[in-house]
């Protein structure tokens, strides 16, 4: 008799148990997994927080430790050692997603530095800098993520910025990887529409994050470099700025602008969002210009009335 209920009471625990897993199983199935990179800090941080609070799951990409440990804390989220630069990293990150088995629906690319110069004295170290973690960052993860998404149908955004259609002085390195990450962008997203993926660009304005405090740590960092410069005024003044951006908005705006790339159901190719509409102006006024520089010395000219109907074909097509 003992035997029997012994038997008994195994087989409930065994059911349990299975049931128990196999829920576990399909609740990460159910919810949507999404890795961020460089997540620590201003809207890498600002975007884990909304995805994470809105019931995704966040793989968070963070370099030091302590920041780790602190992404860790929060609910909905896994943080993963993860240095855009360095493959070994990235390929262990892609272990620890496949082990966790919730698959993975999007990518975001945010990790991003700034570094200020003019383009006549900026340092060749310092351009190899910016384009490893700027350009080839991307690359490399979205690589290394590519069969998961594919699999998942996912989706798969890139933080880039409206300085990829503006620029200006001492910002060219920053603007060029931007430019980069435009092109980047709109080849990936014809490749992946074979697969189903959808590819979008998030274009930020001025927003409050710490790539001024990183772009300035840097620049003080080898100051031989302008002691001689011809433009020494303009460095001395961007150093006692100590790269403070916490005049501009909260980047909340842009975390809103992710998740619809993310989830929406029909994304968009890319989001520009911007804290106000001077910098709004500022971009769709560049955008027009070259418009009109690229059409004024070309043999087949159109006519005003050609670009506008030009202009409206292309409305169309966005709506």
């Amino acid at each position: 008799m003992t035997s029997i209920k012994y038997k008994l009471f195994t087989a409930i625990f065994v059911s349990f148990l299975t049931v128990f897993i196999i829920n576990g199983q399909e609740s990460n199935i159910k919810q949507k997994a999404v890795l961020v990179t460089g997540a620590s800090s201003g809207i890498g941080l600002k975007i884990t927080e909304q995805l994470s609070s809105n019931g995704y799951f966040v793989y968070a990409g963070a370099r030091k430790q302590k920041d780790i440990d602190r992404l860790n804390a929060m609910k909905n989220v896994k943080a993963i050692k993860l240095d855009v630069t360095k493959w070994d990293d990235i390929n262990a990150a892609v272990e620890t997603v496949k082990k966790e088995g919730r698959g993975l629906y999007a990518l975001v690319n945010n990790a991003g530095v700034g570094i200020w110069g003019p383009l006549t004295e900026v340092e060749e170290d310092d351009l190899e800098f910016i384009f490893n973690v700027n350009v080839y960052g991307p690359y490399r993860v979205t690589k290394a993520f590519a069969p998961l998404i594919i699999e998942s149908k996912g989706r798969i955004s890139t933080i880039s910025s409206i300085a990829g259609i503006l620029s200006g002085r001492f910002m060219g390195p920053y603007c060029m990887t931007k430019h980069a990450v435009e092109a980047y962008t709109d080849a990936l997203a014809a490749e992946m529409q074979k697969f189903d993926v959808q590819v979008s660009a998030i274009q930020p304005g001025n927003y409050n994050s710490k790539i001024g405090e990183t772009l300035v740590k840097r620049a003080k960092s080898n100051p031989e470099a302008f002691e001689n410069s011809l433009y020494k005024e303009e460095y001395d003044k961007l150093i006692s700025s100590e790269g403070d951006r916490s005049q501009y908005k909260d980047p909340s705006e842009v975390a809103d602008a992710v998740e619809k790339a993310l989830f929406s159901d029909s994304p968009k190719r890319r989001y520009m969002v911007v804290p106000n509409e001077i910098e709004g102006n500022w971009t769709i006024t560049q955008i027009l210009r070259e418009m009109v520089q690229l059409n004024e010395n070309q043999a087949y000219k159109y006519s005003r009335e050609e670009l506008i109907e030009i202009l409206d074909k292309v409305l169309t097509e966005i709506e």
